[in-house]
């Protein structure tokens, strides 16, 4: 089930009285995962550009990677491990891994290496991005059902 299609299921209101208290509520979840997300975004990022060339986007590729492998291993702990209540999807799944993770950058970044002429970085970028994120979710997952 995808982030999306999780937070479809959980909106479903049968009480429509409830249903705006429920619908911002459930906004204000999203919006304080969104504030960590985008937070550790800024700190991994700054922190890799400080240490590492500008040459290629480490950064990024990090981001991806590692908020793969959180999205993998919450999705699965969550759903086949322990029964959270469905707000902790919305704060980690939609806010946190939705501001963390770098896609948008991820493909300027590629686009941009293109544009440049590093035909070789792009490959590995691309790539790597793709392979390694798709480890990432496989391992966090693997790890969740390992618990």
């Amino acid at each position: 089930m995808t982030p999306t299609e999780l937070l479809q299921e959980d909106s479903i209101v049968t009480d429509h009285a409830s249903f705006i208290p429920n619908y911002l509520a459930n906004y204000l979840w999203i919006a304080l995962g969104a504030v960590g997300g985008a937070s550790a975004r800024y700190f991994l990022s700054t922190l890799m550009a400080r240490n590492f060339s500008s040459a290629f986007p480490y950064g990024t590729l990090l981001i991806n990677v590692t908020g793969s492998l959180v999205l993998g291993f919450f999705l699965v702990f969550s759903t086949e491990r322990a029964l959270l209540d469905p707000r902790w999807r919305l704060l980690v799944a939609i806010g946190f891994c939705g501001s963390y993770t770098t896609f948008s950058s991820y493909a300027f970044e590629s686009f941009a290496l293109m544009e440049q002429g590093q035909w070789l970085l792009t490959g590995i970028n691309v790539v790597g991005s793709n392979a390694l994120c798709l480890a990432a979710v496989l391992a966090g997952a693997a790890l969740a059902r390992g618990l």
